[in-house]
């Protein structure tokens, strides 16, 4: 009996895991995908050079023919050892290592199966549109992966240590990772194969900030006023939302004022300029933006 209930605790324990792991592997297999699909649709038939270990083995395979896939695995070895250590040790580790492979191997099956599965291959050659959505669908795909807590590996790790360690946004941390990259590829493909480079690698940023974060869905209010309670009970009985507050003092009239905090949804902002002028006309507002609030009254928190 007691072996029996061990083993029940053990199984659930396994089950509660791999339900709880469910989502992110999800997010990892389409997020691979993506990353990968955007990859050799778009940068590998033009030379695309994005930045990224990526990027550096398209360069590789312009010379030696390599599978751009296997080297890509190889490379990130290092980045293996640099993410153990910085970003979350072995659940990070064997997320990226699933990843990275998962990638890589679509790489190369993708570049086998993509040209006589699509008519013509590419689908453009515009050079403008294939940026332009190769940073879109890239960078899609690596948003998914940053939320799954993974990555690709590659220079983005160093990217995402740099975020953690800065709090820069993805998009900047990415032109400080990968500048050498691109500029390898701007003597070897020629400038202007860069400078798109640098605008794909631009887009995605911005693709990757989008997805990781959601759209600035919410707003800010910061109010100063002598009369608190009025405010606050216009905005609690008007709008609904909650409102919290603490004594200030100006820096110019040194004078005591009160500070007041109030988040509502996007569509309120107009609402929150009315109710707060009919309170009190002569309050000072400013109203920020917010990218998601998650409590009461807001999106889940869990």
């Amino acid at each position: 009996m007691k072996k029996q209930r061990q083993f029940k605790r053990k199984f659930k324990k396994i089950a509660k895991i791999i339900w709880q792991e469910t989502p992110r592997a999800i997010l990892l297999l389409i997020g691979s995908f993506l990353l990968a699909f955007g990859y050799v649709m778009f940068q590998v038939p033009f030379n695309i050079v994005a930045g990224g270990l990526s990027g550096l083995a398209l360069i590789i395979n312009s010379f030696t023919g390599w599978p751009i896939g296997v080297m890509y695995w190889v490379m990130n070895i290092p980045m293996f050892i640099l993410g153990f250590i910085h970003l979350g040790r072995w659940s990070f580790l064997i997320r990226t290592i699933i990843a990275v492979t998962i990638f890589s191997f679509l790489i190369d099956w993708l570049q086998i199966i993509l040209p006589p599965l699509i008519t013509p291959y590419p689908v453009t050659d515009n050079l403008l549109l294939a940026t332009i959505y190769g940073g879109i669908i890239g960078g899609i795909g690596s948003g998914l992966l940053y939320r799954a807590g993974g990555t690709v590996g590659g220079t983005s790790i160093i990217g995402r240590i740099l975020q953690n360690k800065t709090g820069l946004p993805l998009s900047q941390t990415y032109f400080f990772t990968d500048g050498i990259i691109i500029l390898l590829a701007g003597i070897v493909f020629g400038w202007e194969i860069a400078l798109y480079g640098l605008l794909m690698m631009f887009i995605s940023g911005l693709a990757s900030d989008y997805t990781l974060e959601g759209p600035s869905t919410t707003r800010v209010a910061s109010i100063i006023t002598n009369l608190p309670q009025e405010v606050s009970d216009a905005l609690l009985t008007e709008l609904g939302r909650g409102v919290s507050y603490w004594e200030v003092t100006g820096a110019y009239t040194g004078k005591q004022h009160y500070m007041l905090t109030c988040t509502v949804s996007r569509p309120q902002v107009s609402q929150v300029r009315h109710v707060i002028s009919g309170a009190d006309p002569d309050a000072f507002v400013t109203i920020s933006m917010g990218h998601n609030a998650l409590g009461e009254g807001f999106g889940r928190l869990r």
